[in-house]
């Protein structure tokens, strides 16, 4: 069930809201967990077994694990976190890389990251284990973020599923803003865009000339980025309408100056999790520089991995490290000196290491890059006019999305969210994103399918 779908937005969601204000602040966990098993048996009957199961294990090896751990972290302690991790891994490995599987169970890849990074620090000690199994069955089923994130930390939301919320105005108000720009960045501006990836893509990118190849990039670009944003800020939304804080997954991350800082600003919550459970175990940037590099490529590796099994995503992980190596190594301070060229940069080295991602065979990207530098005897000329057609179609939804990754709407936006105008415009906003629901097809949050 989408949440860019009439079901969602005008029965779920209303129908679900209604009776989880009626019932008594102290069993509204009951009724987020109720609602969400319902929310995830819609969707995936099939698989509900695998989250419910997930639940109960890592809840049972939790609690032998802190039960126990009164001498600290002992041989005991961490064959239960081998135990436990062996399973949250095995269960992912089995139905997303081993290929016995018959489907992929939505939302696994970020539900098990997110009950690993919890199963950690109750080891570490930097949690305690949660003596509720309903607290705990409605941290990781919790509906807003189950299915694409983000990935959100117990210690997010402990003190909110511990005691009796209460939802004030303030948030609601907020939790709708959230959704209703959300919902427009979905399918307003990414679905749209996306219909000119899926035109590059059906004529055959050996067809396209090199204008429309470089446009065919910037857009699949924005694509991802206001789907993936547009549903992280849906989820968050309606996070605060339930009485939670949700963590923030992207900020702005095309005004990057360098790769580095772009992966800060997107995917927050992925990068903090390699960061903590990843990257500083195997040392960080603490034992030298070889060290630091090696540790770098193997957690940008596995990064891809995370993605999928494919070969074009572990390419497109190595990349990234090489291009956050080289920049922490060699050309960072350079990238710092010059506003304008450093945005340049960025500007033009995420769109082709976004080509690596999206096209699944090695040589089509051949083919497609090819398109893209034209200087190897393949020529530019295939097709000159159909750059000038598809960005006439197309003009409005890029010139709209490259302003809404500019930070100071927003802000300006904010400052104003009491101006009639504001109000109106979000009111306008909100129908007309159903009026383009109305005339397309349902389509899928790209990062479900990871």
């Amino acid at each position: 069930m989408l949440f860019s779908s009439f079901e969602f937005l005008f029965r779920f969601l209303p129908v679900f809201l209604v009776i989880y204000y009626l019932t008594p602040k102290k069993f509204r966990n009951v009724t987020l967990l109720g609602g969400s098993i319902v929310f995830y048996t819609i969707g995936e009957a099939g698989y509900i077994t695998i989250l419910l199961a997930c639940v109960l294990v890592n809840y049972t090896l939790t609690r032998l694990m802190y039960r126990k751990s009164t001498d600290g972290r002992g041989i005991r302690q961490k064959r239960l976190l081998l135990l436990a991790l062996g399973y949250d891994l095995g269960v992912l490995f089995f139905f997303k890389y081993s290929g016995l599987a018959s489907g992929l169970p939505l939302g696994i890849s970020f539900y098990t990251f997110q009950i690993m990074a919890y199963v950690i620090d109750v080891y570490r000690g930097r949690i305690p284990a949660e003596q509720s199994l309903l607290r705990l069955g409605t941290y990781l089923t919790m509906f807003p973020q189950l299915i694409s994130g983000p990935i959100t930390n117990y210690a997010d939301v402990r003190v909110a599923l511990g005691r009796e919320r209460t939802i004030k105005a303030r948030q609601l108000e907020e939790g709708m803003k959230l959704l209703i720009i959300g919902l427009a960045a979905k399918v307003v501006i990414a679905d749209r865009i996306g219909t000119l990836w899926n035109s590059i893509r059906m004529i055959g990118f050996d067809s396209i000339s090199t204008k429309l190849a470089w446009m065919g990039a910037f857009a699949y670009s924005l694509q991802l980025y206001f789907d993936f944003a547009g549903y992280s800020m849906m989820a968050r939304g309606i996070g605060k309408m339930l009485g939670f804080e949700l963590p923030v997954n992207f900020r702005y991350p095309y005004i990057s100056k360098s790769v580095t800082e772009f992966w800060r600003r997107w995917h927050i919550t992925l990068g903090r999790w390699f960061r903590e459970y990843v990257y500083i175990p195997l040392g960080g940037n603490r034992k030298g520089t070889l060290r630091t590099v090696f540790n770098l490529l193997l957690v940008w590796a596995v990064t891809g991995f995370w993605h999928g099994g494919g070969l074009h995503f572990i390419l497109w992980g190595m990349i990234l490290g090489l291009l956050v190596v080289i920049e922490k190594l060699w050309i960072g301070k350079w990238l710092k000196k010059s506003k304008i060229l450093s945005h340049v940069y960025v500007l033009f080295v995420i769109p082709l290491t976004w080509m690596v991602f999206a096209i699944p065979t090695l040589p089509e990207i051949g083919v497609y890059f090819a398109r893209l530098f034209p200087f190897f005897g393949v020529g530019s000329a295939v097709n000159p006019g159909d750059f000038a057609k598809e960005l006439t179609l197309f003009i409005p939804e890029l010139v709209g999305g490259i302003l809404l990754c500019i930070p100071q709407v927003y802000r300006w936006c904010e400052k104003h969210r009491k101006n009639v105008i504001v109000v109106a415009a979000l009111f306008a906003v909100f129908w007309y994103s159903v009026y383009r629901m109305a005339n397309a097809a349902n389509n899928p949050f790209m990062y479900a399918n990871f």
